[in-house]
């Protein structure tokens, strides 16, 4: 249940957004009840991409009630008195934004290059024709010295589900997979969706899909890598506004 209970000095809400185009986005976010409705739809715009001229907002309380529109942007958020745990929906009233036909989400509508493995066998100077004659050269070099098993004591703890932080650079995200990716090699790896676009791709790695996130926010990392706690989604913008 939302919390009720005022802290001395707390002029913030914490509260869940999600999207009426796009299914897999949902975000915890802090917005100050000082910032106006028209403050609130432009912090929005920055995550979602909805211009602020297009977008409609619904408050719902943490029992999946819908209790008001946010419908006038002159007015300070607090006046919709939002509490901690409730839920901001955004509708897209524009029918051509970015954000509608799923293509911000689904990439098999993306066309994509493709080349058979003939042709690619023909080309030189690949990365493929590089191994291989660097293991013409130096056979023992190339042996496989990792184990299937490499790293796997290290995702006993990690489930999938799990908030995470990832090293190098503190990335926070949401554990999607666990366990062995032959793709990328022996031992066992976790599937990461991060919060923000700081991915190599959408949970599809040389043509294996691992799991489903948006563009750009998956990526693949040894379980070393990886710690599983309390690692709430950073905002941002929150410093400015607290």
């Amino acid at each position: 249940m939302a919390s009720r209970l005022q802290i001395e000095g707390d002029d913030s809400v914490l509260v869940r957004v999600t999207h009426s185009n796009l299914k897999s986005f949902a975000a915890d976010v802090r917005f100050s009840l000082q910032m106006s409705v028209e403050a609130v739809k432009e912090k929005l715009w920055k995550k979602c991409g909805t211009s602020v001229n297009s977008m409609q907002l619904e408050l719902y309380d943490d029992c999946k009630n819908k209790l008001c529109n946010l419908s006038d942007d002159s007015r300070p958020l607090g006046f919709y008195s939002p509490l901690d745990g409730f839920r901001i929906h955004i509708i897209d009233l524009d029918p051509s934004s970015v954000t509608s036909g799923g293509w911000l989400e689904d990439t098999s509508l993306v066309e994509k290059y493709s080349i058979s493995e003939d042709e690619y066998n023909k080309r030189s100077g690949t990365i493929r024709k590089f191994k291989e004659k660097m293991a013409s050269q130096n056979p023992s070099a190339f042996r496989n010295k990792v184990s299937d098993n490499y790293m796997e004591d290290l995702c006993a703890n990690i489930k999938v589900g799990d908030r995470c932080e990832v090293e190098p650079g503190e990335k926070r995200g949401v554990v999607k997979y666990v366990g062995r990716a032959e793709a990328l090699g022996p031992g066992f790896w976790i599937g990461v969706q991060y919060d923000e676009p700081l991915g190599k791709h959408d949970g599809m790695v040389k043509g294996t899909r691992y799991f489903q996130c948006p563009p750009l926010c998956g990526a693949m990392v040894r379980p070393d890598k990886v710690k599983v706690g309390d690692y709430p989604e950073r905002d941002p913008f929150e410093e400015d506004e607290i």
